[in-house]
């Protein structure tokens, strides 16, 4: 943080400024949070403006090429057979949809155990996504482009003893989706909450 400090104090918009992992070592809330901000203070020509490479490992923030005009997404390209992956030290355009930290640590020999063991963990850790919120959040000064639904969390996790069984409100919700407007991102996401909402069903 302090060279981080350091850096934005110190540069100009003639800087070439080379960042990594910006918010590591820090809860994952606060660090997407500061990467987020660091990021628009870098961008905003009133601010900064340097031209910058920003490596991060909180993919949620390839939402900002939307969001902010002079940002761009470039990653590593990646092929995967099954649940291994083979690094094609090629650069390509766009953002990384997903992590690779387990196939990363079996590649590094953690033992099969740890890393079944990992599986079954971010299965349940991904009911926490954190993607469908990033979307709305709005970049400091700016309007969020599109607005999607939102759901209520406690809906999706909890249901009341005395619900009824049916799928109605669901069948609603499908009906009501605007398909002409959602991005794929926002199409699985969508359907993975609706089908999380039938799975809590008994």
């Amino acid at each position: 943080m302090t060279e981080v400090a350091n850096i934005l104090r110190n540069a100009t918009s003639k800087s070439l400024l080379i960042l990594d992992e910006i918010g590591r070592g820090t809860s994952t809330f606060d660090g997407l949070s500061i990467a987020w901000a660091v990021i628009e203070h870098i961008s905003d020509s009133r601010l900064l403006g340097a031209k910058t490479l920003f490596a991060t490992h909180y993919h949620e923030l390839t939402e900002l090429e939307g969001k902010i005009d002079n940002v761009n997404n470039y990653c590593i390209a990646v092929k995967e057979k099954g649940d291994d992956i083979i690094f094609l030290r090629k650069i390509v355009k766009g953002g990384a949809d997903k992590s690779y930290g387990i196939q990363v640590a079996r590649l590094a020999g953690v033992p099969d155990c740890v890393i079944n063991r990992a599986k079954e963990i971010v299965e349940e850790l991904v009911h926490a996504d954190i993607t469908t919120r990033i979307k709305d959040i709005a970049v400091h000064g700016h309007e969020p482009k599109i607005k999607t639904k939102k759901y209520d969390e406690v809906d999706l996790a909890q249901m009341s003893l005395f619900d009824t069984v049916k799928d109605d409100d669901i069948i609603q919700e499908i009906k009501e989706l605007d398909l002409g407007n959602l991005t794929p991102i926002d199409a699985l996401n969508t359907l993975y909450q609706l089908q999380n909402k039938l799975k809590n069903r008994w």
